[in-house]
Formats: C-alpha cells, structure tokens, sequence
C-alpha cells in the first residue's frame, strides 16, 4: 500500500480515494453544499442601516412574503429593521396588521405634503420591526413625480433621515421596473431578487439586472446585488428543479443557498397579519427565512 493510500485510509479500515473528502456535506436543493451559517452575533449598537430593495418586475413571486418574515427573522436576531411598503398595494402594510388609512404614508413623504418622516413609521407586532405604510395614493406618485428636480432620489433624502436609527431598511418594490422602482433602487445599496421558481418569472430577471446596471452607471454607482432568492420552489415538480438549476448555471453564487417552499402557511400568515416566524414559529417556512436572515449577515449583506 502507498502513502498516499495510506494517508487517505479511514479509521474503520476502508480506503477513501484524495480528493473525495467532502462528498458526505449534504447538497442544498441549488446543487452546491450546504453551508451552515452560524447565529448572527449580538450588535454592540444600531445603525447606520443598510437600504436594501426587494424587487421584481414580475408580480406574484414573494416580495412582500419576503419583505415580512425576513424583516421579522432579523428582528429576531436583534437587527432593528425598517420595512417602507413601496407598492400601492399596500399588501407590506396588511401582512403587518398596520392601518393604511388616516395616518401619515410613503406617499405623503415623497411629495412633501408631511415631512416628518420618524412620525410616519408605525411599530408592528414583531419587537424590532417598524413600518412606513403605502395604500392607493402611492399609484398616483408617479405621475405627480414626474416634472419634479431629482426625482429619481426623492425616496433617497426621505430615507436619509431616518436610516441612523436602524440597522438595515428593507423596500418592498411594486412590479414594474417605474419610476417608484427607479428610485427604490436609487436609495439602495444592495437588491434582493425573490425568483419564483416558474419559467416565466425567469424570463425577466435579465431585464431586472439590465435596469440595475443602468442604476448604477447612472444614478448610484455603489448599488450591488446582493442575491437572487429562489422562492415557491416545489422540490415534487420536475419544472421547479430544472428552473432553479438553470437559475444557477446562468448566475452562479449570486443565487442564494437558502431557497423558500412553496406552503400555504404564508397565505394563512397574512390573513392572521403576522411574519411567518411568529405565526407558526416551527414550522419549516419560518426556518427557511431564519436561514435567509443568517446568511444574508454572513454575505455581510446585513450588519
């Protein structure tokens, strides 16, 4: 027997061929090792935040799922976080259990009708995780916007004042690659693409990265992009794995290891106005946004 062989002989007796170590480490549902990231450590203290924006032109692919229980999962690790509902929808504001009407909104911050922007945020449910509200009013921003000097960076000097309070301000976009979206990305410096895993959400994430080229050449050179999210990926279906794999091969380690089921449990969250991380704790949706939450902070994408 070799050295060589010698040195790669297991203590049971077997004989492991150089080289093949690693191939034990459990592959993630992306089709790379599993990293386990460690609990983030305590902070020593909060802020300045770091403005991250969810965004999709592509409705339906878990923006606003993951706005929430991300938002809540770094709350939990004692990240103090600032959710600003950017969709008229205003579906951010609902999934917290927060009051649209009557109270000060992003609307009324962007065109300068209020600018008091610590009073516009509202505490939530969830310790650590505050919100700035959107409803109806924000569809007309656009159009109100429009002549106005700068307008790209209007969310940017609304965002300025606040951002020393917090640790990280997460931005839920509308879908559509607008002038809301523009300045989203404006204020950001770091995107988070949540990617259904379906053929069609495929499609546009080259237009999304395209505008975010265009962003940075342009409006903010320091926006990165801190990782395309996999969401409702159904590990059943042979449609989602070889999307998810193809999602891979096309971006490489900017797909995240962490990737979200696709479960009813989060319909019954929002109904119930919760983060997933509350309103079933245990469940393995929840888990899977604690996961997001901790390797985000090893990406040192989030303090």
């Amino acid at each position: 027997m070799t050295a060589q062989r010698e040195a790669t002989q297991s203590r049971s007796g077997s004989t492991e061929l150089p080289g093949l170590e690693d191939l034990d480490a459990e592959i993630g549902p992306t089709g790379r090792p599993q990293t386990i990231f460690p609990e983030p450590s305590a902070l020593s203290g909060h802020g300045p935040a770091r403005v991250i924006a969810l965004c999709n032109q592509k409705g339906g692919v878990g923006k606003t799922t993951t706005t929430i229980s991300l938002g809540a999962a770094l709350a939990g690790y004692g990240r103090r976080v600032l959710a600003v509902d950017f969709d008229p929808q205003g579906a951010l504001s609902a999934g917290l259990g927060v009051q649209t009407h009557d109270v000060t909104t992003i609307y009324d911050l962007l065109l300068g009708s209020s600018k008091d922007v610590a009073g516009a945020i509202r505490s939530t449910g969830t310790p650590n995780l505050d919100v700035i509200p959107a409803n109806i009013d924000l569809s007309a921003a656009e159009v109100h916007l429009v002549n106005e000097v700068a307008r790209e960076q209007i969310l940017a000097r609304v965002l300025r004042q606040v951002t020393a309070d917090y640790d990280v301000v997460l931005i839920d976009c509308q879908p559509s690659l607008g002038l809301l979206t523009v300045n989203a990305l404006t204020a950001a410096h770091g995107v988070l693409i949540p990617l259904e895993c379906e053929f069609f959400a495929l499609r546009g994430v080259a237009l999304l990265v395209e505008t975010i080229d265009k962003v940075r050449d342009r409006l903010n050179p320091a926006i990165t992009l801190d990782g395309i999210l996999a969401t409702m990926y159904d590990p059943r279906t042979l449609h989602s794995r070889e999307v998810l794999e193809r999602v891979v091969e096309a971006f490489g380690d900017t797909v995240l290891e962490t990737v979200i089921n696709r479960t009813v449990k989060f319909p019954d969250a929002s109904v119930a106005g919760a983060p997933i991380t509350e309103f079933a704790p245990d469940h393995h949706a929840a888990e899977q946004y604690r996961q997001l939450a901790r390797e985000l902070v090893y990406r040192h994408a989030v303090a």
